[in-house]
């Protein structure tokens, strides 16, 4: 079976420790709930998301290098 996280076309997807996701809910001055949401049966997902968690998402840009964007786990 193909890992379709692995694919060079998902960007990098990676769990927030709570430090973390603490700095960027500070940061933007938002609830958790406040998050665009992804389900956890998404296959990017890294395998250790879990519902509640915070995933951060690292995607080529255009008009950036780079653009970050936060996702909440849900079900």
């Amino acid at each position: 079976m193909v890992d379709v996280s692995q694919h060079e076309l998902v960007p990098e997807h990676t769990v927030l420790d709570e430090e973390e996701l603490e700095d960027v809910l500070v940061d933007y001055d938002i609830d958790r709930t406040d998050l665009p949401k992804i389900k956890r049966k998404d296959p990017a997902l890294p395998d250790d998301a879990e519902v509640g968690d915070v995933v951060k998402i690292v995607r080529d840009s255009r008009t950036t290098d780079k653009a970050i964007v936060y996702r909440l786990v849900i079900e």
